[in-house]
């Protein structure tokens, strides 16, 4: 860390110079999306995230500087419901052919709307040409957001949207939502009508992004877009501008340069042995290809990290450790445009390789708030384990990389993986707004809200991640 101390002042100052000046009514210029019979008014979205989405209606060509495409398609009522338009308890698309694309969700208008019933995709392979099964897509995805009455929340973007799923390189795709069936009367009955406006989401992740070699010694402010240098220089002291990696430290190294760049009272008053892991190499965003020009421009931050909550993605397992990149796009592409988010809602990614990627742009170090656990994104990080674990063991190797994240996050802020903590509430289904709630410092999702991520098994291995942190940490 202490090698790029003394040039990052210096970048910083250049990625801020290479910003252009934008008043506040520029940043948010908004292009409107058609109002529908529940929004009279068209619901507003910025300009920088509607742009390279493609919609049926209209299709807008996508330009080669744009990695990665967003295609989004209106699902329409099926067989005898047709009458019922928008009201049919059965809404989807049959087969037809498609863009290429890797990832799928459904969204629609309300995001305080619940999707009450079952979506299921199927896709055709574009390498066999053979349809797959019918897949199940996670409906419950409103605990994975914004804490309600932030700015993210309420900017009139968000959307619902339920879990994004990969499905690989895929030509084609069929799509059925049906709402769920109550029993009344010994007949079935619809409980409620499905949410308006659903459109089925179809994500291309571009591109790989250049293969990951030796780092430039000098860095190249001119060759970075200006949103690209912004979220490269937050992480200048530990990795020039424009590193696809941040090289991992032994736990000496981690120490000393927790020692050097905050003092001895910022390293909880342990003049030689803070507890804190090594740091581990971590993927940038530019190493994994993120757009910049996707997400807003501004950071946020909240005031510290007390708490690490983990997550499955819910995406599925279907995907090659060679491949996280372009999973890690897709669903980047997916928070931001589909459902409207202003960057991806996690801050840290974790494949089943156990390989680490930065998520939320503003800095690994810093206290960047995220939208993972409704209601406790403050004061805390969101991690998110690629894949899905209700059912299905995660790899060993995920979990031990839970732990060397968190050794090294929690130990830049003081705590302890293995103990408790408390984090006020912002509001939620499990604790009232305002409420003070302990919690364990590595506390999955279901701890803050009542939900099935990070899944049974991922859920059942934290323990492990707990005292293998604290272990790292010299605990």
């Amino acid at each position: 860390m202490r090698g790029y101390l003394a040039s990052s002042i210096a970048v910083t100052c250049a990625a801020a110079l290479a910003l252009p000046v934008m008043s506040p009514s520029n940043a948010l210029a908004d292009t409107a999306r058609p109002a529908t019979a529940e929004s009279p008014a068209a619901v507003a979205r910025p300009a920088a995230l509607e742009a390279p989405t493609v919609s049926e209606a209209s299709a807008v060509p996508e330009t080669s500087a744009v990695p990665g495409s967003t295609r989004s398609l209106p699902l329409v009522p099926l067989s005898s419901d047709r009458a019922l338009g928008a009201a049919a308890p059965v809404q989807g698309l049959p087969r037809r052919d498609a863009p290429r694309f890797s990832l799928v969700g459904v969204v629609w208008d309300d995001p305080d709307t619940e999707l009450r019933g079952i979506v299921q995709v199927r896709t055709r392979s574009a390498d066999t040409g053979k349809w797959s099964a019918w897949q199940d897509v996670e409906t419950h995805n409103l605990e994975h957001a914004a804490d309600p009455d932030t700015d993210e929340r309420t900017s009139g973007r968000v959307r619902g949207s339920t879990a994004p799923l990969w499905v690989g390189e895929s030509d084609g795709v069929e799509v059925r939502v049906q709402a769920k069936l109550d029993e009344a009367d010994g007949r079935a009955v619809t409980s409620g009508p499905l949410p308006s406006g659903l459109r089925l989401e179809l994500v291309d992740p571009g591109e790989e992004p250049p293969p990951q070699g030796p780092e430039l010694e000098a860095p190249n402010v001119t060759s970075l877009t200006a949103e690209s240098a912004a979220a490269s220089a937050v992480n200048a002291d530990l990795a020039p501008l424009g590193a696809t990696t941040i090289p991992e430290l032994t736990r000496k190294q981690t120490q000393e340069d927790l020692l050097a760049t905050r003092g001895i009272e910022a390293a909880q008053g342990a003049a030689t042995n803070p507890y804190i892991g090594p740091r581990p190499r971590i993927v940038t965003r530019r190493g994994w290809g993120a757009d910049e020009r996707l997400r807003e421009r501004h950071f946020s931050y909240t005031k510290s990290v007390r708490a690490a909550f983990v997550h499955h993605s819910a995406s599925g397992n279907n995907y090659r450790c060679s491949q996280a990149a372009s999973v890690i796009r897709s669903i980047y592409r997916y928070h931001v445009q589909s459902s409207g988010w202003r960057d991806i809602g996690y801050n840290f990614l974790v494949d089943k390789c156990g390989n680490i990627y930065e998520g939320r742009a503003g800095g690994v170090t810093k206290p960047v708030k995220g939208a993972h656990t409704l209601g406790f994104n403050s004061n805390s990080m969101g991690i998110a384990v690629l894949g899905s674990f209700n059912g299905t063991n995660p790899p060993g190797a995920a979990v031990q990389g839970v732990a060397r994240l968190t050794a090294w996050k929690l130990g830049l802020y003081g705590a302890n993986p293995a103990g408790k903590t408390y984090l006020k509430s912002g509001g939620g289904n499990l604790f009232r707004k305002g409420k003070n709630v302990r919690l364990n410092v590595i506390s999955g999702h279901r701890d803050g809200f009542a939900t099935e991520c990070p899944g049974a098994r991922l859920y059942a291995k934290l323990h492990q991640a707990r005292t293998t942190s604290a272990r790292y940490q010299g605990r």
